[in-house]
């Protein structure tokens, strides 16, 4: 009985927010003190679905960068840290992977802010893009380093010493058993570039208007509904990753 109450419990904590949301979605004219609001429209989700505006371009706009940084940092994390694992000073490269992670993201933007500004990236997709991966491409290095085990090494060399070329064994033994850490490494990397806000807002100077960044303006001039309707949007995918991990990933692992 316990069980079920305790279940039921944090079903509905983990439920609530998306419910919350979704009827704040659909409402106009909220005062208070009333519960709910007044009137409730599809208008808001026909600006998303038939309009091309604010919320469907920062919802194209944080699809692409999530699934470019995701990919990109995926490859390339699992490439280098292959590198690191074999490296001689393997400890003081790993060291250089955290280094990111000890700044706040804002604080990190700035000290990288003259190289975008020198190059021009500042204020375009690709400079976001390039800022993100900063954080998430050190992220990918040093998840990856619990795949490449001495086990693993070893079968690296055995498979090389048979006389396979190092494509095959790339297709046919490493990757293979790699497969879920580099779906999670992808899903991870996602959900860095899909939250986050600083670097963003920083190197975007404000024009590319990711969800995240909608979220902020819309809560700063007051417009809850709009405000709910992108928050909604930036828990979906992390809901979908998080039962495609369960489902899948978790399993293979």
């Amino acid at each position: 009985m316990f069980r079920k109450i305790l279940l039921s419990t944090l079903l509905s904590a983990v439920l609530l927010p998306y419910v919350f949301f979704g009827i704040l979605s659909l409402g106009q004219k909220w005062f208070y003190p009333d519960i709910l609001p007044q009137r409730f429209t599809l208008d808001n989700w026909q600006q998303l679905l038939v309009r091309q505006g604010e919320l469907q371009v920062g919802l194209l706009l944080s699809l692409v960068l999530g699934v470019g940084v995701a990919l990109l940092s995926t490859l390339m994390g699992f490439v280098v840290s292959k590198e690191i694992a074999w490296a001689k000073h393997k400890n003081r490269w790993l060291l250089l992977a955290y280094w990111p992670f000890v700044l706040a993201p804002v604080v990190l933007a700035i000290l990288v802010q003259r190289f975008f500004l020198f190059t021009n990236l500042s204020g375009k997709v690709i400079g976001v893009l390039l800022g993100q991966l900063m954080l998430a491409f050190p992220y990918a290095v040093i998840l990856f380093q619990s795949f490449w085990n001495n086990q693993v090494l070893q079968l690296e060399q055995q498979s090389l010493t048979l006389g396979a070329s190092a494509g095959y064994t790339l297709r046919h033994i490493l990757l293979p058993l790699a497969k879920p850490l580099l779906l999670m490494c992808f899903f991870q990397t996602f959900l860095i570039s899909w939250f986050e806000y600083g670097l963003t807002q920083f190197i975007g100077l404000g024009k590319i208007k990711t969800l995240t960044i909608l979220v902020f303006k819309y809560v700063n001039e007051a417009n809850i509904f709009y405000a709910a309707l992108a928050s909604l949007l930036i828990m979906v995918p992390p809901a979908i990753l998080l039962w495609f991990n369960k489902k899948f990933v978790f399993k293979g692992m």
